[in-house]
């Protein structure tokens, strides 16, 4: 198969959960990618639980097919590194909070001065501007900010810490790839690099679609009064045995069957107060409650109803959809023992790809990426000593 993003090169000085899993989707399309990562300060991915080969589960799967560079910046000649590999990798990913690149001398500015059609993207919490610019933040921070957390959960229970890193990976890593491959269309139009400013807790902001009515009237969302925060029949049912059920019936077609399968009367959403959607919800959650969560699986498997279970993360690899269409694959470390992975959620009709190997060890592949950019093996044994390489 001829990889879609053949042909780019890419410098990742990301670290963490929102650069790494951009570029983890451009390598499984078949980016060139490089992490450039300080022995010094490792990237905390690494620290993380079931090891394979000495390289935890999370660093393997979010740094898969992008071999490995150890380069501490701070050290004199470090930059010169980077300058001699950018004369082939001419898009860059970074990470830091601003103005850290720009005093390792590897800021946009000056490297755009040495490669003309460098694509640099910088992916922070706050964006390369405004007052908020070098503050410190994480997911939580950025959907905190954003709003989002001020209608989720339940009413005055206020919100709790998510399951999945939303801010992180939706306004973050998937902002980064649009926004990197939407600048090599431009520079592919254009013969010109620019630099993408990726502000997670911009794109965090911006995720509140439903919610843009508050940007017009001023009435800002409240826990359990939207149709898809816990305001209608929307929401999780506790089963008999503790297990929970997913009950996502918007449409007045799979609302009605929903409730003609548990036997619980319907009414009118529109027309329904208050009081009667908190009776209706009492009521589909005693029927719910009184069955195991098989029995609920098994009944509504032949119904219409939007329903579905609460799998634990283990249970839903080895079950539909996810194990009919390769959302776990065995990717080979760079020792070559099999780990499994999350897939490629991309599926192509020329061929979806996965990159051919799981993130490595540091500095790995040091001796091949500097020959490969022009040092001789006394230069590399020299790079050693001083100390740059760790």
């Amino acid at each position: 198969m001829n990889a879609h993003l053949s042909g780019l090169k890419i410098l990742d000085f990301s670290y963490l959960l929102p650069g790494p899993y951009g570029t983890l989707m451009l390598a499984d399309m078949g980016a060139d990618i490089i992490k450039i990562e300080n022995p010094a300060n490792p990237d905390m991915t690494r620290l993380l639980d079931c090891p394979v080969d000495g390289v935890s589960a999370a660093y393997l799967y979010l740094n898969r097919g992008k071999r490995s560079l150890s380069l501490d910046l701070k050290k004199p000649g470090a930059r010169d590194v980077v300058l001699r590999l950018l004369r082939e990798y001419d898009i860059v990913v970074e990470q830091f909070r601003p103005g850290v690149m720009d005093r390792f001398g590897l800021g946009y500015e000056a490297l755009r001065a040495i490669q003309p059609r460098l694509i640099y993207c910088s992916v922070t919490g706050y964006g390369q501007t405004g007052s908020y610019r070098d503050r410190p933040g994480h997911d939580i921070n950025y959907l905190a900010l954003s709003g989002s957390e001020s209608y989720a959960g339940r009413a005055g229970a206020g919100p709790v810490p998510g399951s999945l890193q939303v801010a992180d990976i939706c306004a973050g890593s998937k902002n980064l790839a649009i926004g990197l491959l939407a600048s090599v269309i431009r520079r592919m139009n254009t013969g010109e690099g620019e630099h993408v400013d990726i502000s997670i807790a911009d794109g965090s902001f911006a995720l509140a679609a439903l919610q843009a009515g508050a940007l017009v009237d001023g009435c800002a969302p409240r826990p359990e009064s939207e149709p898809l925060n816990g305001g209608s029949l929307y929401d999780f049912y506790r089963t008999a045995d503790e297990r929970y059920l997913s009950a996502g019936m918007l449409e007045p077609r799979f609302r009605a069957n929903f409730l003609a399968a548990l036997g619980v009367p319907e009414v009118e959403f529109s027309s329904m107060s208050a009081d009667a959607l908190a009776a209706q919800k009492r009521a589909v959650a005693r029927v719910i409650a009184s069955m195991p969560l098989a029995h609920w699986e098994k009944l509504f498997a032949g119904i219409e109803a939007c329903v579905e279970p609460v799998r634990t993360l283990t249970e839903a690899a080895d079950n539909p959809p996810f194990c009919e269409r390769e959302m776990t694959v065995e990717v080979p470390t760079v020792e070559g023992t099999p780990v499994r992975q999350f897939g490629n959620p991309l599926k192509f009709s020329s061929g979806t790809g996965t990159a051919s190997f799981a993130g490595a060890p540091m500095g790995h592949h040091n001796a091949e990426i500097l020959r490969g950019a022009g040092y001789s093996d006394a230069e590399i044994e020299a790079l050693g000593k001083s100390g740059i390489l760790g």
